[in-house]
């Protein structure tokens, strides 16, 4: 097995099946122990103002798990950098924050950052998360201009939306389109001096084609289709096969 892995596994799926009980199973903690056994890099999370899945608590306890049980693993938080997400930043102290212009009622992330009028406020964001030590991305559309956006107000990466690219699951040709987009994109932020992460709607079979036009991107987040997948083969075997798909064993 390599020791150099790209999945990060996004357990909000877990905290949402969770939440439909009183009960703590499916454990969240538990669960997000064994992708990193499994060998995957590190773990996801989304917490949302209404936590209708993640809670903050998941947040603290998984950052404990990580930094007591799997200390070169790393935790990204995901979210719109509001008072209460960044309060969460400060004291959790992740590895790496993902800001997302997410507006509080949406289902799923579906849109990076408007550049044009976002400036200000992602300005204050990274700032603050650079004095925490904290590694900041920004959730951008497959647009080549958009990197150096990021680029010049201080970014560190950024993770390129690839929900368009995985919902031509069954269209080859729009598929092509849109992996044209995302390696567009991807080396733009190359030359900008960002590293490169993709996520949304990712799978075994859409991974590998990517790859081969961005062989570069250094992480993946995936939560929707890794957890489909882990509900026929399970959470250890999916790590595997997913690995396996971005080459890495």
């Amino acid at each position: 097995m390599s020791s150099v892995s790209r999945l990060s596994v996004n357990v909000n799926a877990v905290a949402m099946l969770r939440n439909r009980r009183d009960l703590p199973w499916p454990s969240v903690t538990a669960l997000a122990a064994l992708a990193m056994e499994a060998g995957a890099k590190g773990i996801t999370v989304h917490p949302r103002p209404d936590e209708r899945h993640i809670r903050k608590t998941d947040v603290f306890e998984l950052a404990e798990l990580i930094e007591e049980r799997f200390p070169n693993k790393e935790l990204c938080l995901e979210g719109y950098p509001s008072p209460d997400f960044m309060k969460l930043v400060e004291e959790a102290r992740p590895e790496q924050v993902l800001f997302v212009p997410d507006d509080p009622d949406q289902t799923t992330s579906d849109h990076g950052w408007d550049f044009s009028k976002d400036i200000g406020l992602l300005e204050t964001a990274i700032a603050a998360a650079k004095e925490w030590a904290v590694t900041v991305s920004l959730f951008c559309n497959p647009e080549p201009a958009d990197p150096d956006h990021a680029a010049r107000i201080g970014a560190e990466r950024i993770e390129i939306y690839t929900g368009p690219y995985g919902a031509c699951y069954d269209t080859p040709d729009l598929a092509a389109k849109e992996l044209d987009k995302i390696a567009a994109t991807a080396e733009a932020a190359r030359a900008a001096g960002l590293g490169v992460n993709a996520g949304h709607d990712l799978t075994v079979e859409n991974i590998p084609a990517l790859l081969q036009r961005a062989p570069f991107i250094r992480e993946m987040s995936i939560g929707h289709g890794f957890t489909a997948d882990a509900l026929v083969y399970g959470f250890a075997e999916s790590v595997r096969r997913f690995r396996t798909a971005m080459g890495e064993l």
